[in-house]
Order: C-alpha cells, then sequence, then structure tokens
C-alpha cells in the first residue's frame, strides 16, 4: 500500500508539473516574431492595405527552449481571412505548434455596376470599383476593370456583387463560319492558306478550320482570323 501510494504521489507531482509549465515570456516573443516576419513576406505582394492580428499563443504549452523558432506556411493554406501558420524547432528537443492568425487585406474589386445577363460584353459602364477584404472572398475576384473588359459573362450576377475571373471567358476571335488564314511557319519558310472556321474560338485556343479540299486542320486562333498551324 505505502509503495502504491508513493507511485500516485509521484504520478500526480509529474502531471502538476506538466501543468504548471508554462512557454518562456522571452521563447513566446520569439514565436510571435517569427510568425509576424512570415507574415509580412507572404503579404508584401498582395494588393491594397494588409494588416493581421495574432491569435493567442497557449502559454500553458511545455516547449523546450529553442533558439531560433522557424515559422512556416502549411500545405494548401493562404494567408487570406482567417488562417493558421506553423512555428517548429528542431534539435534534439523538435516541437511544432500553430498560430491562429487573421489577416485582413482592404483594396478595390471591381463589382457589377448593375444587373448583368448571361453572355454580356462586359463594357467599362458595366463596371464599379468598390472597397472589400479580400480575406472574405474568393481569389479569384477581379481587382482591376481592365481585367474583364470586353470578356463574356458566363452567368447572370446582380448589382453590387463582385466580378469573378472564373465567371467570364475570353470573346472569340475566330468564329464558326469565318473566312480565316491558315497559317505555317519554321526556319526559314512560311505559308499560308484559306479555310474557314468550324468552332469557335477565343486568342489562343484551338480552332478547328476545314480548308477547301474539305480536310479540317486544328490549329491556333490569334486576332485577325488567323489560326496558326503547330
Amino acid at each position: 500500500m505505502i509503495i502504491r501510494t508513493s507511485l500516485l504521489a509521484l504520478l500526480l507531482l509529474g502531471i502538476t508539473a506538466v501543468c504548471d509549465a508554462s512557454i518562456e515570456p522571452a521563447q513566446l516573443v520569439q514565436i510571435q516574431k517569427s510568425v509576424e516576419q512570415l507574415v509580412h513576406r507572404q503579404t508584401a505582394g498582395l494588393p491594397g492595405k494588409v494588416s493581421f492580428t495574432l491569435g493567442a499563443i497557449d502559454t500553458r504549452l511545455n516547449l523546450p527552449a529553442c533558439p531560433a523558432p522557424e515559422a512556416f506556411l502549411p500545405a494548401g493554406v493562404r494567408l487570406w481571412g482567417n488562417a493558421s501558420v506553423g512555428v517548429r524547432c528542431g534539435g534534439g528537443n523538435p516541437w511544432t505548434i500553430y498560430v491562429p492568425v487573421s489577416v485582413k487585406i482592404l483594396t478595390g474589386v471591381v463589382v457589377a455596376a448593375h444587373a448583368l445577363v448571361q453572355g454580356r460584353s462586359l463594357e467599362l459602364s458595366d463596371m464599379a470599383v468598390q472597397e472589400a477584404d479580400l480575406g472574405q472572398l474568393t481569389n479569384s475576384v477581379v481587382t482591376e476593370p481592365q481585367q474583364a473588359l470586353g470578356r463574356i459573362l458566363t452567368l447572370s450576377i446582380a448589382p453590387g456583387q463582385p466580378l469573378r475571373q472564373d465567371l467570364l471567358r475570353a470573346p472569340p476571335v475566330v468564329q464558326q463560319g469565318q473566312s480565316v488564314t491558315l497559317r505555317a511557319q519554321g526556319p526559314g519558310f512560311q505559308v499560308s492558306a484559306e479555310g474557314k472556321a468550324v468552332t469557335n474560338a477565343a486568342e489562343g485556343q484551338v480552332a478547328q478550320v476545314r480548308t477547301p479540299s474539305g480536310r479540317t486542320i486544328n490549329g491556333i486562333a490569334h486576332f485577325g482570323g488567323i489560326v496558326d498551324i503547330q
């Protein structure tokens, strides 16, 4: 009974020691500083005004001393909105923790100036710019009107709704039934022939062209009704 009681006392002491353990203030500052530096680097190229706040770190964690904690961005994590940044320490007593971060990115985003219907080719009068937090939007949001000018909506959207790249498609530079110029070139030669487009194609897309002999050829569409044969 005495031996069992002693073992229980030792276990309780061990649990108490773990519960009483805490991150040293100097190490806590190092961890926070490494996270701040990483966020500054990762958000340096983002548009607009960036601000962020670090979430609370559990100071009860029993972390061995680390001279240089390293912050890292976990795979698949983007520093928009609410995210987590990892901090690790190598050496003989390695550890890894995750620090919550809230990133706010205020910048101008392009929204519909009025109701826009599917299939519309966008003009400047169709768009307005409003300030918004990118962290609350998808990463495909349009931030400059020129990014959407002349592009075609694939879905109707309501006034004030942000424009997204995935809702836009490039206008065709080659249209079905259009007369086009087939062009083939290589070292020391260039030849061309006439044909009719079988399909629509935007700049850089594959277009099918039927030659006067009835043969169908694939090529890359370009402005001016030119289709390059690869």
